[in-house]
């Protein structure tokens, strides 16, 4: 009898340097290790590697790292969702309405506002399953619906459209602790008093560190990525989350709930900036009717970055992450490096021309796909 198993693609063993060279990851790898060359080179002595320089994009990383692990998840279930940085304006809002025009406890503001935001999320989902409209058309009918809401509540209810006195009305929150304060401090006055980091030598602050903690935002977006990363290749769930962005039909005849995942995602879409834009409102103490303009197009790109595919059912979190790494170290590096700060996104769109081809490319090369 002969043995077929040597000509059969489904049992051809696969080398560690293509398994490497196929993964999703690896335009946002060589677009990070490029990156960080580039500023190493030019910016190296302008105290963007000094603690508060990493402190600087790190924190602007992890913003759109937020919203790229929601982002990422739903266009791996074959889905997009336009309507997030609306959405981010929108909560930033209800917040301020709810906490200082309104006066309620901030941590039942925050609820309440991440209640009516999951919702906005699941009747994106509920829509596009049950008509079979594009998500495109559907979330983007809900990016106008959003941002109307934003600007005319504000206006109707308080004559404005920036509503401060939100820093003060949390004081004291457990809630509202949770995405504006910071963590770490002592340890980082440790390091200040023993030299290891720099401190403050005038003014109001004199003797205390120049990073005087991480901000909740950061600790957010580490905590997302890890669940994102882990849901996404060691559950069942991860498993449907790729079948349905693959090929939802056969995934419905192998008894994958199709709908329930793409609906979920789009909650969990909304979750992500809803976390976002309450850390934002923390952060700035006041919410405006401007807030969140084309981040929806900055969670997309760095997903793409990261190596998904704008098709569905392929793509990482873990590259997502590095996509959103990427542009805070970009946006802040440019600062440092004396660049002219509109250059920009003309750099982001160059690193997304180069990882997109290198992903085609490779992964033609390697697959023998056409």
């Amino acid at each position: 009898m002969t043995d077929t198993s040597t000509n059969d693609e489904r049992v051809k063993e696969m080398s560690g340097l293509r398994r490497a060279l196929i993964r999703p990851e690896l335009g946002g790898i060589v677009g990070t290790i490029a990156v960080f060359t580039f500023f190493l080179l030019f910016a190296f002595d302008s105290g963007m590697f000094s603690p508060q320089g990493v402190l600087n994009w790190t924190t602007v990383s992890a913003q759109f790292m937020i919203i790229a692990v929601g982002a990422c998840l739903l266009m791996i279930a074959g889905e997009f969702d336009l309507s997030v940085g609306s959405m981010i304006g929108f909560a930033g809002m209800m917040v301020a309405i709810f906490g200082v025009v309104l006066a309620w406890p901030m941590w039942l503001a925050i609820l309440v506002t991440f209640a009516i935001c999951i919702a906005f999320g699941a009747l994106n989902g509920y829509i596009v399953v049950k008509t079979g409209l594009p998500s495109f058309i559907v979330t983007l009918a809900t990016l106008f619906i959003l941002r109307g809401f934003t600007i005319f509540i504000p206006q109707t209810v308080e004559s404005k459209t920036i509503i401060g006195g939100i820093r003060e009305a949390a004081e004291g929150d457990w809630l509202g602790a949770l995405f504006g304060a910071k963590i770490g401090g002592p340890f980082f006055q440790w390091l200040g008093d023993n030299g290891w980091i720099g401190v403050f030598t005038r003014g109001n602050r004199e003797g205390q560190p120049v990073v005087d903690g991480i901000p909740m935002l950061i600790v957010w977006a580490v905590v997302l990525v890890v669940i994102g990363h882990i849901v996404l290749t060691r559950t069942r769930f991860g498993n449907w989350i790729f079948a349905a962005g693959g090929d939802a039909q056969a995934a419905r005849y192998a008894g994958v709930p199709v709908d329930r995942v793409k609906i979920l995602m789009f909650m969990f879409t909304a979750f992500c900036a809803t976390v976002f834009a309450v850390c934002q409102v923390m952060e700035f103490g006041s919410a405006g009717a401007d807030r969140g303009i084309l981040k929806e197009f900055e969670a997309i790109i760095a997903v793409v970055i990261g190596g998904a595919l704008l098709t569905g059912g392929y793509g990482s979190v873990i590259g997502a992450a590095l996509g959103a790494l990427i542009f805070g170290v970009v946006q802040q590096g440019l600062f440092f490096a004396n660049v002219e700060s509109s250059l920009f996104r003309v750099f982001l769109g160059v690193i997304l021309l180069l990882a997109v081809i290198l992903n085609t490319y490779i992964r033609r090369l390697i697959t023998g796909e056409r």
